[in-house]
């Protein structure tokens, strides 16, 4: 049996390895043919030469994150031991651009590699689809790339909307005015925005127009110029909605359509307008889809074990 040891230098094993040891527990897991031991500042590694090999490859992945982070956690092994290639992977995590500046020097960039490739496409097409959980920050990198579009002048306005009734709820039933009624279906969209625009400025722009979030009925009749628009929870759309929305696009406007077909609240027979747009327009040149799935999950590290849990009783039924 080959033997592969790794000493661990200017890095403090308890940090790398983590709690209990709970990161070389996942190593053992993605390698389940190699022997793995940890002791002191050391790794032993026992097992086939080809296989150790790989995970000398992974390992040196995982050891330069830890020394240019100061951290490692689940996310980022899985993604270093799942990414085809250490190119895939750094073009993703660590040489991806900032996309925003945000609140309180924040970074905002692209996390993963399906993110990454989610602002490639956005460049190259001005109609794209984003498709994926939960989770995959498909909405957040969304409003990242209209923020950025809007700051560089590429656009005059960013225009935000989803479907206003969700979850069998009628608007008709909820207390308040209609901004009151709307602005909790509104809230992930909100959210994003005030993470990369201070407080002030972003209720500025709302009051002027320059930044509109409002429910995909008030859509109807207009045509958008000069906009970034993004409509998110798109699985809730009817084939009607779907149809109305993309034929607003007007000259110069970039449309991101995020969806996760996995959740539709549509009634029963009613067909969702998204998974329709993807079958009629996969052939459409200009037309650009991305499908984000649970290695692309930027939430606490459950919410990619919940998926993949839901996933196993999906398949069974």
């Amino acid at each position: 049996m080959n033997e592969l040891v790794i000493e661990l230098s200017e890095i403090s094993p308890r940090d790398f390895f983590g709690q209990g040891n709970e990161h070389i527990e996942l190593l053992k897991r993605y390698f389940p043919k190699l022997k793995i031991v940890a002791r002191g500042s050391k790794i032993k590694v026992f097992g086939d030469e080809e296989m150790l090999e790989e995970f000398d490859k992974r390992f040196t992945m995982l050891i330069e994150h830890f020394g240019k982070f100061n951290k490692l956690d689940e996310n980022v092994i899985e993604r270093v031991l799942t990414s085809e290639s250490k190119e895939e992977y750094q073009s993703s995590k660590e040489s991806g651009e900032v996309l925003v500046h945000g609140v309180s020097g924040r970074l905002i960039k692209a996390q993963t590699a399906n993110q990454r490739k989610m602002v490639d496409l956005s460049k190259k097409n001005d109609l794209l689809f984003a498709i994926g959980p939960a989770g995959t920050g498909k909405t957040y990198t969304g409003v990242a790339l209209a923020v950025k579009a809007l700051k560089e002048k590429e656009v005059k306005r960013i225009i935000l909307t989803r479907p206003a009734v969700e979850a069998g709820e009628n608007l008709g039933f909820l207390p308040g005015d209609l901004k009151e009624k709307l602005d909790p279906y509104m809230q992930p969209l909100y959210d994003g925005l005030r993470d990369m625009i201070p407080a002030e400025r972003l209720e500025s722009f709302i009051e002027k127009g320059v930044i509109q979030i409002a429910p995909l009925a008030f859509m109807r009749g207009r045509t958008l110029d000069n906009a970034f628009v993004i409509l998110d929870e798109a699985q809730n759309t009817t084939h009607a909605q779907m149809k109305m929305f993309l034929t607003r696009m007007g000259k110069n406007a970039k449309f991101i359509i995020t969806g996760d077909p996995g959740q539709i609240d549509l009634p029963r027979r009613t067909v969702s307008g998204l998974k329709e747009a993807l079958l009629v327009l996969k052939d459409v040149k200009g037309v650009g889809m991305v499908y984000l799935d649970d290695k692309d999950v930027i939430r606490h590290r459950l919410v990619k074990k919940i998926i993949a849990a839901y996933k196993t009783i999906e398949h069974n039924d």
